[in-house]
């Protein structure tokens, strides 16, 4: 049960509310709390006659509450941390007490849960910074006894020819083999030190063998039980992803189907934590959609990692096999278990990244049926990282049935449990009622992603659809050329460990999250230091009106400070999607002095939408819009990324308890990113001007922004 942490200052008054919340554990509450509480309650009058020490005496005899009145307050307060006035009068007749007292007593409580709350986030930044601290230790250590992996010589160069970045890249690579050794240690797949020491003429099937062909276990685990887990999950997954009422429960006001934990629980015999402390949260979700593709690519994508992570660029930023199980059936991966990791990310730095250990199970139920389950196994985390038991996933996936005319359809089930972190007020709602990482997320982005491809490859484009280009292969290339530019976007600009952001206050009240990187041999990116800076603001804008005034040339020199006020055309526009506002355009702005040409594409699609554009060399994109590779092009990408305010945010899991709505005035999310090359040389460091001048690009591009859309003062 989540409850809202309230101002203490408010008594119990709405206005006051902080955003924050807590898990309320049993264990910290009840009759062994009572006295401090009531020391609390009694010391409120110690004030009056301070001089009068028979009264003070009396005083001093504390009232301790019943088991069976801490019992109901207790009740109230998990379901109402702040009870108004006509709750208190209620409570108060129904227990005995008078209203004061109750109120103190929820006062208190409330200040007994922040405390428990606080401590336990100092432990964690306690354990975050002696972690911090022991690997700054290990990289001074590897620094001054770095040595080659392979022949064991000293690479530290005495007449410093070394550059920092190689004896940075040396030592990374020391420590992933480092790594890599840990893990084979762990599963037992080759002695320590023995990895290139295996036969290596067993060709690729056996270079594919599952770890598991060598060993009795993994992690603890056996062979036949991850099987009978996976087999388990399958089942619940298939049950989720049919059954209707009274599992799944249709929401009148949204639309949205909503799962019954009651239920859920009586169904699948699920293990209820009632009596401890619940640590962590629960999301669940389903959605059905039609997507534009083959069965057998679609189940390869899931199966690849590099691809699957490629088919949802907004939501994974990593991903990765730890371990094929199984291989399945060649080659269509019937029966294949994989052991994955996936960390997913907002296309912001302000919500935190959630990462995921899972094994992945792929199963043929029919001839035109699939189905692609995904579920954690104890101990898999802990075993490889113990820091990154951050969530879960309980039996989740998709079902895909095969249609006629290369579709299919896709019933796809999100069940997470997710371990409490600070998200900014803006943010919380979205995230907290699980549409941040839901299904209709899933869904919206397989459909957009899919609908791309058929428009990439299509042969019988419309003349209308691509204006600019007169052929089948220069639409291709500026295509391919605009999705690196939208994944590198992607990639940018989240909260991922690829990161180090830092906060910076902007010109017009706003927080700015800078961060920077050195390219130093990526031909698809300038080379030298790159500073990117993001900010994320709400505005009273429906989504919709925000990405057609984004996307619109006619209206860029509203907002984009590089034209000046100047004219925007366009000279090519490719559509990429059935919805007028997928698409891909080169757009040239003119000035006295020269000109510059803009490539732009747009994304959109029922959950988010992006507008995501980089200046482009003229003399290279003619060559492209010729047909020409455009893999080699230097691109270096900034752009806007829209989200609805959840105004359709409601609780995805209901339970007996009454939960509050958390409602708000509809608008958009919108998170606007700029990357600037700030030195072509990668050694430099950057300076406080380059941070500057993004810093003011950022702030005068939202003032622009607000100016046009007549929304300054929010």
């Amino acid at each position: 049960m989540e409850v809202e942490e309230g101002d203490e200052g408010s008594g119990g008054g709405g206005s006051g509310k902080r955003e924050d919340t807590v898990e309320i554990s049993s264990e910290n509450s009840g009759p062994a709390r009572s006295r401090s509480e009531d020391d609390l309650l009694e010391h409120d009058d110690d004030d009056e006659d301070d001089g009068d020490k028979t009264k003070k005496k009396k005083r001093k005899k504390y009232h301790r509450h019943t088991a069976d009145q801490i019992r109901e307050m207790e009740a109230l307060f998990k379901e109402s941390p702040h009870p108004d006035e006509k709750q208190r009068q209620q409570l108060s007749k129904q227990l005995g007490l008078a209203p004061r007292q109750v109120k103190f007593w929820f006062q208190n409580r409330r200040t007994q849960i922040k405390a428990i709350q606080e401590r336990h986030e100092n432990s964690l930044l306690k354990q975050e910074l002696e972690k911090l601290r022991d690997e700054n230790k290990a990289m001074r250590e590897s620094v001054s006894k770095a040595c080659c992996p392979n022949c064991g010589m000293a690479t530290t160069s005495k007449d410093g020819s070394i550059t920092t970045e190689e004896q940075q890249l040396r030592i990374e690579n020391a420590k992933l083999k480092a790594e890599v050794e840990k893990l084979r240690t762990i599963i037992g797949k080759y002695p320590p030190g023995a990895a290139s020491s295996g036969p290596c003429s067993a060709g690729n099937d056996q270079e594919n063998r599952s770890s598991l062909d060598f060993y009795t276990g993994i992690f603890g685990l056996e062979k036949p039980r991850i099987m009978e887990i996976v087999n388990q999950a399958m089942k619940e997954l298939k049950k989720m992803a049919t059954a209707g009422e009274p599992l799944w429960v249709r929401s009148v006001e949204t639309g949205r189907e909503i799962l019954n934990y009651d239920e859920y629980v009586k169904e699948f015999r699920v293990e209820n934590s009632s009596n401890g402390r619940p640590k962590r949260s629960i999301e669940a979700s389903r959605e059905t959609g039609v997507v534009f593709v083959d069965l057998p690519r679609l189940v390869q994508s899931f199966m690849d990692a590099n691809q699957w992570k490629e088919m949802f660029p907004c939501i994974i930023s990593k991903a990765a096999t730890v371990d094929v199980i199984c291989n399945g059936e060649t080659p269509n991966k019937n029966g294949a278990v994989h052991l994955m990791f996936a960390e997913l990310q907002m296309l912001t730095p302000l919500v935190p990244t959630r990462e995921v250990y899972f094994v992945r199970y792929c199963k043929q139920l029919s001839a035109e049926q699939w189905a692609i389950v995904d579920v954690s196994i104890d101990k898999v985390e802990e075993n490889i990282d113990a820091s990154l038991v951050k969530c879960r996933k309980r039996p989740s996936g998709c079902i895909i049935e095969d249609k006629s005319n290369g579709h299919c359809k896709v019933t796809w089930v999100e069940h997470l449990e997710c371990q409490k972190s600070t998200v900014p007020t803006m943010y919380r709602t979205f995230v907290i009622s699980g549409l941040a990482f839901g299904a209709r997320h899933w869904i919206a982005t397989l459909q957009l992603q899919c609908e791309r491809l058929v428009f990439f490859m299509a042969t019988n484009v419309p003349t209308k659809d691509s204006t600019g280009v007169a052929t089948l292969a220069g639409r291709k290339s500026i295509l391919k050329l605009a999705q690196r530019m939208t994944w590198s976007f992607c990639h940018a600009i989240g909260a991922s460990s690829y990161h180090t952001w830092n906060k910076v206050p902007g010109k017009t009240g706003e927080d700015i999250r800078v961060s920077s990187r050195k390219n130093l041999n990526d031909p698809g990116e300038p080379l030298g230091v790159i500073v990117c800076a993001v900010s994320s603001v709400w505005l009273p804008v429906s989504p919709n009106v925000l990405f057609d005034f984004l996307r619109d040339e006619a209206r860029r020199n509203e907002w984009d400070i590089i034209s000046n006020g100047g004219p925007v055309q366009s000279i090519a526009n490719l559509a990429k999607g059935q919805d007028r506002g997928n698409a891909v355009s080169i757009q040239t702005m003119k000035s006295k002095e020269n000109s510059m040409w803009v490539l732009q594409d747009s994304c959109t699609n029922a959950f988010e939408s992006m507008v995501v554009f980089a200046p482009v060399d003229i003399n290279g994109m003619q060559s492209v819009i010729t047909g020409c590779d455009s893999s080699n092009m230097a691109i270096l990408p900034s752009g806007f990324s829209i989200l609805p305010d959840g105004l359709e945010s409601r609780p995805l899991v209901i339970t007996s308890r009454h939960e509050k709505s958390n409602d708000s005035e509809g608008g958009s999310l919108l998170t606007i990113a700029f990357q600037i090359l700030t030195n072509s040389s990668p050694t430099a460091k950057v300076t406080m001007e380059s941070v500057e001048s993004v810093n003011t690009l950022i702030s005068c591009t939202l003032r622009n922004i607000k100016m046009s859309l007549q929304c300054e003062d929010c």
